[in-house]
C-alpha cells in the first residue's frame, strides 16, 4: 500500500527542484494574456454527458496540464480542439477563431498550426522514421524534397535521434521511447504554434519518461510553444505543467499551478492525489 504522505512530499519535493532550476534559468517562458485556445460553455455527450458547462483556456507559451479519472472527457477536450468532434453548446476558439462550424477546408487550414502526440505515437507500420515525419511536410507544404530531407534531419536531431542510424529504420525496430520521439518529432515538423499530447508517457520506462518530459520541457523553452498535456502520469505531467486543469464529472473543479496543488485542502484534490 502506498504511503500518501511520503507520495506528496516526494512530489513536493520535485516541484521545489523544478522551480529552482527555472530560477536558474531565468524561469519559464512566461504566459501572456492572450489565449490561443478557449472553450466556454462547452456541454458533449454520447451515451450520457460527458462535458458539461465546460469553460477553460489556453494561454500562449505555457503547459497546460488536464488531469482527471478515467472517463472524464479528458481525451475528449483534444479531439473538440482539432475540431475532430463538436459540442452540442457552447464554443471552441482557436486562434481567436470559433472553430464549431468551420468548412472542412477551413479545418484542415488551421490543424495546420496544431501537432498532435498520440498515446501510441500512431507512426504508419509501413514507413520508415524519415517517411513518418516527412509525412506532414509533404501533405501541408510546397517544399521540395531536398528541404523535406533537411528538416526531416533537423527535427529528428532535436528530439535527440541520430538521422544517420535512424531515419531508415521501421516503427518495429524502434523501442517504445524512441517510437513516442518519432511522434514528437513528427508533431513538429510543420512548427506548429500548438502542441497535443495524448497520455505521452503512457507504457514507458522511468528513463524513457524522463526522456519525454525533458523533450516537451525543450520545447517550451526553445521553441516557444503552446501544450496541452493529457496524462494518468502525475509525476510526469507536474514535471512540465505551467498550470493545471483537474476534470470531475464533466466540468474543471480545480485550476491552479502544481504546487497549488498539491498544497490544496480540497477534499477531492487530495482523495486524486492520493490515488494517483
Amino acid at each position: 500500500m502506498k504511503d500518501t504522505g511520503q507520495y506528496l512530499e516526494g512530489i513536493r519535493t520535485e516541484l521545489g527542484h523544478a522551480q529552482a532550476a527555472e530560477r536558474r534559468n531565468g524561469g519559464p517562458p512566461g504566459a501572456t494574456p492572450r489565449p490561443l485556445i478557449e472553450l466556454q460553455h462547452v456541454y458533449l455527450a454520447f451515451d450520457q454527458p460527458v462535458l458539461v458547462d465546460l469553460s477553460m483556456a489556453v494561454y500562449e507559451g505555457e503547459t497546460l496540464l488536464v488531469l482527471g479519472e478515467s472517463g472524464q472527457g479528458k481525451s475528449t477536450i483534444l479531439k473538440l480542439i482539432l475540431r475532430l468532434l463538436a459540442p452540442d453548446a457552447g464554443t471552441v476558439s482557436i486562434f481567436g477563431h470559433e472553430i464549431t462550424h468551420l468548412s472542412f477546408e477551413e479545418v484542415l487550414e488551421f490543424r495546420r498550426k496544431i501537432g498532435m502526440v498520440f498515446q501510441n505515437a500512431a507512426l504508419f507500420d509501413s514507413l520508415t522514421v524519415f517517411d513518418n515525419v516527412a509525412y506532414p511536410l509533404r501533405e501541408n507544404t510546397d517544399l521540395s524534397e531536398r528541404e523535406i530531407a533537411r528538416v526531416v534531419r533537423e527535427k529528428l536531431e532535436f528530439v535527440d535521434l541520430d538521422p544517420e542510424r535512424d531515419m531508415a529504420k521501421l516503427p518495429a525496430e524502434l523501442s517504445g521511447g524512441m517510437r513516442k520521439r518519432v511522434g514528437v518529432a513528427r508533431a513538429i515538423a510543420t512548427d506548429p504554434e500548438v502542441i497535443l499530447y495524448d497520455e505521452p508517457t503512457a507504457g514507458l520506462d522511468p528513463l524513457a519518461v524522463q526522456t519525454i518530459t525533458d523533450l516537451i520541457k525543450k520545447l517550451q523553452r526553445e521553441k516557444g510553444v503552446t501544450s496541452v498535456l493529457v496524462t494518468h502520469d502525475l509525476r510526469a505531467g507536474f514535471r512540465v505543467a505551467s498550470r493545471v486543469n483537474l476534470l470531475r464529472e464533466g466540468h474543471i473543479v480545480f485550476r491552479g499551478t502544481p504546487e497549488e496543488m498539491v498544497a490544496s485542502n480540497d477534499p477531492y484534490v487530495r482523495a486524486f492525489l492520493n490515488a494517483s
